[in-house]
């Protein structure tokens, strides 16, 4: 289990399949801010109302020249189910070993009901268009969140 990214630092390079089974580059954004969040699991509950809210923000993310690109280890097939299921109108990335999410430190022990096993801690990494982490969420409760990464991209962008 890898630790946090910390603010400043450089954002790891990647290269991951899409919902759209093209594979999307964290180079391709350069100049560019990129909500990067990570996820447990398409099409449950508490993924699905974050998902839905960034899809909701989309134009506001957009005018503050961000793009969003959610990471889960769901195949890119489950992942093109959910974003059709409920439109989603950005990327869906398939990190099915968990290489990614370990880099970021988002591949953390989870504590269910005394159960403790490995998976997806909900995060948020917002990225600079130098590529570096300018905000990290550690533990992010759903409710709300959009609203706090668009607060942290207004900042950004007016820097």
């Amino acid at each position: 289990m890898s630790e946090w990214l910390e603010v400043g630092s450089k954002a790891p390079a990647f290269t991951l399949q899409s919902d759209s089974g093209k594979k999307i580059k964290l180079s391709e954004f350069k100049g560019k801010a990129v909500v990067l969040y990570f996820y447990p699991k398409d099409d449950t509950p508490g993924c699905t109302k974050e998902a839905c809210a960034f899809r909701d923000a989309s134009l506001q993310l957009q005018e503050l020249g961000a793009v969003v690109l959610g990471v889960s280890p769901d195949d890119a097939a489950s992942h093109a189910k959910f974003r059709d299921k409920f439109s989603l109108n950005f990327p869906l990335l398939s990190d099915p070993e968990h290489q990614m999410a370990e880099e970021y430190g988002a591949w953390r022990e989870k504590n269910m009901y005394g159960k403790k096993s490995m998976g997806i801690q909900r995060s948020t990494y917002l990225i600079d268009g130098a590529g570096k982490i300018a905000k990290v969420w550690k533990k992010v409760s759903v409710d709300g969140h959009d609203a706090q990464v668009l607060e942290a991209l207004k900042e950004l962008v007016s820097e």
